[in-house]
């Protein structure tokens, strides 16, 4: 009588675990704007909900999303969510997160990903216990490893030129740390600013015979636009540095920095965790910390410039 009773048990679990893994998940995904590192971001987290058994397609639903740049349209996405009520809501980039914790403030879960200070952002007020309904991956750059980059590998270069957008509260926050960590590293910050992405090759112009390098920093507007800071990094043979490593392959010199994949990958992961059981408050955000230096040679071919040999020996991948 024991053992049927045991064999009932673990037959009615199978059936359970069987219905639930029938059901389609609803997944909502809101993303400021594509370009490569945020679009890398959302593959990675949609390919570890694969390998975790939430398929696109099969049992899982996913609803994205795009504002196209516009903070406007973010916080209409976030309202059409809060009305249709996902299982969760994955929101790409700082102004997206934001606009979906003020529309979201029920029991939807909010995982964010490529926010680079989800404190600043006021989208959480502890990183270890985030409480309500949020958590996430932040993207914070290395800074300080990464203007170390720039000296060590122009020696020479005095001023750097900084192009982001006063309206990103991520960006802000990176251009007050880089003017606090460049004068110990022998740089003077020449900043510009940037709105949006009409707006960015002006900015960049106005760069030329300031700066003896150009450093993008994580930010969704300039990087929608790199390639207008590249022409103008090129025409005046001024290096191009740049926040996240994506953005090496499309033209500028170098980055180090981590692989959005690779965070979209551990988004993902946590997803899974929430939709498995665990209440997205309770897990603390998480960080990216393995380091990848990429370089670009047809950059520095551009302006001039060859790239030291210890350089390339330290690189996990150079763009010809």
């Amino acid at each position: 009588m024991m053992r049927r009773r045991i064999l009932s048990a673990v037959l009615g679990s199978m059936l359970v675990a069987g219905v639930a893994q029938a059901e389609t998940v609803n997944l909502g995904i809101t993303q400021i704007v594509e370009h490569p590192a945020l679009d890398a971001s959302r593959q990675g987290a949609l390919d570890e909900l694969a390998e975790r058994g939430y398929v696109e397609g099969d049992n899982l639903e996913v609803d994205f999303q795009n504002a196209q740049g516009d903070t406007s349209i973010a916080a209409q996405i976030a309202r059409k969510f809060a009305g249709d009520r996902p299982d969760l809501v994955l929101a790409i980039s700082t102004p997206s997160a934001q606009a979906a914790a003020s529309a979201l403030q029920d029991d939807t879960p909010i995982v964010f990903t490529a926010v680079t200070d989800p404190l600043i952002a006021k989208l959480v007020n502890d990183m270890e216990a985030p409480g309500a309904n949020i958590t996430g991956v932040v993207d914070a750059p290395p800074l300080q490893a990464q203007l170390q980059l720039i000296r060590d590998m122009f020696p020479e270069a005095k001023r750097l030129g900084v192009v982001y957008n006063p309206g990103e509260a991520n960006s802000v926050s990176q251009a007050e740390k880089l003017n606090a960590m460049a004068p110990e590293l022998g740089f003077e910050l020449v900043e510009v600013t940037a709105s949006r992405t009409s707006e960015v090759m002006g900015a960049a112009r106005s760069l030329a015979g300031r700066a003896d390098a150009i450093y993008v920093p994580v930010d969704n507007t300039v990087v929608s636009a790199l390639e207008s800071v590249l022409k103008v990094g090129y025409d005046a043979d001024i290096p191009v540095f740049t926040g996240d490593n994506s953005s090496v392959e499309r033209g500028a010199l170098a980055s180090l920095g981590f692989s959005y994949y690779d965070m979209g990958r551990q988004t993902g992961a946590m997803i899974a965790d929430i939709l498995g059981g665990e209440k997205a408050g309770d897990l603390p955000v998480g960080t990216v910390e393995k380091l990848e230096l990429i370089l670009n040679r047809d950059a520095a071919e551009q302006i001039g410039y060859e790239i030291p040999a210890e350089f390339e020996e330290q690189a996990v991948e150079i763009f010809e």
